[in-house]
């Protein structure tokens, strides 16, 4: 099974790899930059565990559609009740003047969860959702929501990459559940294992 990894990453077999892959053999620079910047997260937070890297890399990869970048909901929440001016327990709000439509690497959503993470990590989510696209803010956001982080729980979904990734489990399957139940399991089950080879081969 594995776990850590301690070598250095050689990012041009990472992208050489993954460029193939998973990018049709068209990896641009914007791609790239996201993905660097992700890299760069999981150095700054301590993400050491190659399993939990290649799960948020494949989790950026569908949410993003292959943009690699924050990114701002198509359709803004139309048609769904957070594109509203309603909290998760169906209450409506009136400030601030805001829609908590999905942003970021992971589309964060409802008033709820954009008060919960501007809390856990300092910054005004609530008042400027935009922040919530800033890629060193989006990385955090994926990071903490995905992990016990400083709350100490998965802060999307109650679970965490801790729960489905650890000394005695692999399962990218049952991962989906930290963002959005079984949806799309499968597929991005398989992002992550290509993301997970591109990643040892470039450590080894």
């Amino acid at each position: 099974m594995v776990l850590l990894i301690e070598h250095n990453m050689n990012k041009n077999i990472f992208f050489q790899d993954i460029q193939k892959s998973l990018f049709n053999g068209r990896l641009n620079n914007s791609q790239k930059r996201g993905i660097d910047n992700k890299l760069t997260a999981f150095d700054i937070y301590d993400i050491v565990d190659v399993r939990w890297q290649a799960y948020m890399l494949a989790t950026c990869y569908h949410e993003t559609a292959r943009a690699m970048q924050p990114i701002e909901e198509i359709g803004k929440g139309a048609g769904r009740p957070y594109g509203k001016k309603i909290k998760h327990n169906r209450t409506v709000y009136y400030h601030p003047d805001k829609l908590y439509f999905g942003r970021g690497d992971v589309q964060l959503t409802w008033y709820e969860n954009y008060e919960l993470m501007g809390k856990l990590l300092k910054y005004p989510l609530l008042k400027y959702p935009e922040l919530a696209l800033e890629p060193d803010i989006s990385a955090r956001i994926m990071i903490e929501g995905m992990t016990k982080g400083v709350s100490n729980r998965g802060d999307f979904t109650g679970v965490s990459l801790e729960d489905y990734f650890n000394y005695h489990k692999e399962d990218p399957i049952n991962a989906r559940r930290i963002i959005n139940g079984l949806d799309q399991a499968k597929l991005i089950s398989g992002y992550y294992y290509r993301f997970l080879y591109a990643i040892i081969i470039s450590k080894e």
